[in-house]
């Protein structure tokens, strides 16, 4: 077990030279005991939903064997650290209740930690997909010194012109830092990301959320995301959580769901015509009145089941 743990942990080393985030003169790269209150968590730290039973179970490693690889944190005002990667162990060692936990100490500055969080999240194999683009749009930003809309327009703008769809052409600055970040996430090419997960940010808030929580899969998300009546879709979303339901049943219960509300909207068509003929001035009007009778003389053929 404890070879497992190291093992497990041994590539943060490695993802530091990834994000080029050197060593200076007077850090401890191989770790110091530091008081679990003196650390504190970054607001930029990219994970926010923790499998429960992983959990539990690095919980009980940590009570048994301690914690075995080093937290990587960097010092901050006072004597204070701030958390850039170990956020698992961090929680982990809270709740066994230990004083002190080892930390090896870098010097960073906040893009650059930023920059390490988000590598280290996003070399995980059990990543969340919605934290996982969360993840990626940040990164991408981090690189363009931009905010996440713009990341996402140049995606868009990117694929436009891959495919000859646009007049502007995109600058060969931008095009570098898009390919230098899928390169390093290394599970997307740029449009396969923006046609596959991208959707995944526009989700309705309820489905994003089970989606975040890890309580479905991000295929049957989008799925129950194209169902545009609220209660429908929260019905089937808890149906699809709680029995689970599989994509092949969720896509049946979708289809049987569209037909509904397309009779729905065509008998409002037909509700909201019969007012507007009843408000016309038709009577009026022999000629109006004529075609009138012609368009009944129809629907009554066609209600009838004959040739119209």
């Amino acid at each position: 077990m404890r070879a497992q743990l190291y093992s497990r942990h041994s590539t943060e080393r490695a993802k530091v030279k990834t994000v080029a985030l050197l060593s200076r003169k007077g850090e401890n790269p191989a770790g110091i005991s530091i008081g679990i209150e003196k650390i504190v968590l970054s607001k930029s730290l990219p994970r926010r939903y923790f499998d429960k039973a992983k959990m539990e179970s690095l919980v009980e490693s940590v009570r048994r064997d301690g914690i075995l690889q080093p937290l990587l944190v960097r010092p901050v005002e006072g004597d204070r650290y701030e958390l850039v990667a170990g956020e698992r162990r961090y929680r982990a060692a809270l709740e066994v209740g230990l004083a002190e936990v080892p930390a090896a100490v870098r010097e960073m500055s906040p893009p650059q930690a930023a920059q390490y969080a988000l590598t280290e999240n996003l070399q995980r194999e059990d990543l969340n997909p919605v934290e996982e683009a969360e993840g990626i749009l940040q990164l991408l930003a981090l690189k363009l010194g931009t905010d996440t809309q713009a990341a996402i327009a140049l995606l868009h703008r990117l694929s436009k012109v891959k495919r000859g769809l646009a007049d502007s052409a995109v600058r060969p600055k931008e095009e570098r830092a898009v390919e230098e970040v899928f390169k390093l996430v290394g599970r997307f090419k740029p449009e396969s990301f923006r046609t596959h997960r991208l959707p995944l940010l526009n989700l309705p808030s309820e489905v994003l959320d089970a989606l975040r929580a890890g309580d479905i899969e991000y295929t049957k998300a989008r799925e129950i995301g194209k169902v545009e009546s609220e209660l429908e879709r929260i019905a089937l979303l808890k149906e699809a959580v709680e029995q689970p339901l599989s994509l092949c049943e969720i896509k049946k219960r979708v289809r049987a769901i569209k037909p509904a509300k397309e009779e729905e909207e065509l008998q409002s068509r037909l509700e909201s015509a019969v007012k507007q003929i009843g408000k016309a001035k038709l009577w009026g009007d022999s000629q109006k009145r004529q075609q009138l009778d012609k368009l009944l003389a129809q629907l009554e053929k066609f209600v009838a089941g004959e040739p119209v």
